[in-house]
């Protein structure tokens, strides 16, 4: 007698779950600050950057909402990660296959991208230099025309990915090999 109610419970259960689950898929989506993502490949090396697009709404960006020279999230909501499948250099920098999480510390004319080893934070939990794997500097230049929304992307040269950054009117980039 016991036995329809224990797997009718576990039933509800594993229905309860998956709504669940399939609830946050949908709500990720609707979010203010969407998910989105970013790949390139180099010599059969994938690259994937996955992180949330914020919106300008019209305010100041760099110097006012994102303030010079203190680490930022590079996005929204989750922490963003990157992720390379095989060994890299990122500006020079020899960065091992692995997932790591980026930030970035903006300013008027120079931006570093930190890639850090501690991955699985939420939004601004930054660990720390401790934590650091590399600080690179990244090339600053104006954008030709106002961005909207938060971009990271990449751009394909040959055996080479540049990562670009753009948001407001600004954009950063380092390139990958």
């Amino acid at each position: 007698m016991r036995k329809p109610i224990i797997v009718g419970s576990a039933l509800l259960v594993t229905l309860a779950v998956a709504g669940v689950a399939l609830r946050a898929q949908q709500d990720k989506a609707s979010r203010p600050s969407p998910p989105a993502k970013a790949e390139c490949k180099i010599d059969g090396k994938a690259i994937t950057v996955d992180y949330s697009s914020p919106r300008a709404k019209g305010r100041k960006i760099f110097g006012g909402l994102v303030p010079y020279g203190q680490v930022w999230r590079a996005g929204a909501n989750e922490a963003t990660t990157f992720t390379t499948s095989s060994d890299i250099t990122v500006g020079g920098t020899a960065v091992p296959a692995g997932k790591y999480t980026i930030f970035a510390v903006p300013g008027e004319s120079k931006w570093a991208l930190v890639i850090c080893k501690k991955t699985g934070e939420w939004g601004t939990a930054y660990p720390g230099p401790n934590n650091d794997l590399a600080r690179i500097d990244m090339k600053v230049s104006k954008t030709s025309a106002p961005v909207e929304n938060f971009t990271i992307a990449f751009d394909e040269k040959g055996s080479t990915c540049i990562l670009r950054m753009e948001w407001e009117n600004t954009q950063a980039s380092v390139d990958i090999k």
